[in-house]
């Protein structure tokens, strides 16, 4: 039986499934502080025999094996969680194989093995949500070497009718800065989901989040884009975007017709989670 791990900066999600990626029970529970959240981890897999665990955290993480703080959670925002050894508290319990990625690589192997990428070979997962991270998957491998991509953090140009300065506390007018949910409560007063979608919020998110997406075409060539996060819940935002993103291509490079390259998830919420399942697979076949 595999277990798997959604680590994110809101909540955590741990489930265990079978080889045929079948989630068979599954818990949910707010990220609080490292040593009740670990231990609500610990006890939640406590009843299941596990031959292997896949797991996708927020970040920024380390996943060079020869350094020395491999395993752990970096400079996150997360101030309780900043330099901790998740995956050595995990080792300390369980001497099973592990996989150890950050949650969007997670989402990414999900939506390429069995969600909306299949049967492409590159496949780029992008999650906007309370933060905005991406992570590609080209023929079942992750995209990184000694370090893993942070997509949310690339400089986009101001929407000139945009005054908001960004909320990045590193890069201020990021795309995470300009373009992440807390970002349109911080220009308007009210949550997302309040908002009419009229509103030109949704045209200055959906104008930065086509200025990423058309730099990640031209650098890494992906087959799809997978759209995620509690933000794209906004049916009419993934509209905008591509209206946005077609003039920037000016036919300069050729892509899918965007209806096809540009996709919600096919596993909506389950994408990380299910990955963390074809994470553990793969990192027990290889023991």
């Amino acid at each position: 039986m595999y277990g798997a791990i959604e680590a994110g900066g809101t909540k955590f999600v741990c489930a265990v499934g079978n080889s045929q990626l079948e989630i068979k029970e599954q818990a949910a529970f707010p990220t609080e502080s490292p040593v009740k959240t670990i231990q609500n981890v610990l006890d939640f897999f406590q009843s299941f025999q596990l031959d292997a665990l896949g797991i996708g955290s927020f970040g920024p993480i380390d996943i060079d094996p020869l350094s020395s703080h491999y395993g752990y959670i970096k400079n996150t925002p997360k101030q309780a969680w900043k330099n901790v050894d998740f995956l050595g508290k995990l080792k300390q319990v369980y001497d099973i194989p592990i996989g150890w990625t950050t949650d969007v690589n997670a989402a990414a192997l999900g939506e390429s093995t069995v969600g909306a990428g299949q049967n492409k070979t590159n496949v780029l997962y992008l999650t906007i949500g309370t933060g905005i991270g991406g992570g590609m998957v080209i023929d079942s491998t992750f995209l990184g070497g000694k370090m893993h991509p942070e997509m949310g953090h690339i400089p986009v140009k101001r929407h000139p009718q945009d005054s908001f300065a960004g909320s990045c506390p590193y890069h201020k007018n990021c795309l995470e800065g300009m373009a992440s949910g807390p970002t349109i409560e911080a220009r308007t007063g009210v949550e997302g989901s309040k908002i009419d979608d009229a509103h030109e919020v949704w045209s200055f998110l959906a104008n930065y989040i086509a200025q990423a997406l058309f730099n990640y075409t031209l650098t890494l060539r992906p087959d799809i884009i997978v759209l995620g996060g509690g933000v794209m819940d906004n049916k009419l935002l993934l509209s905008k975007v591509k209206e946005e993103l077609s003039p920037m291509f000016n036919q300069y490079v050729d892509v899918p017709a965007l209806d096809e390259y540009l996709v919600p998830p096919l596993l909506e919420n389950k994408s990380g989670i299910t990955g963390g399942l074809v994470l553990a697979e793969q990192v027990y076949d290889k023991n």
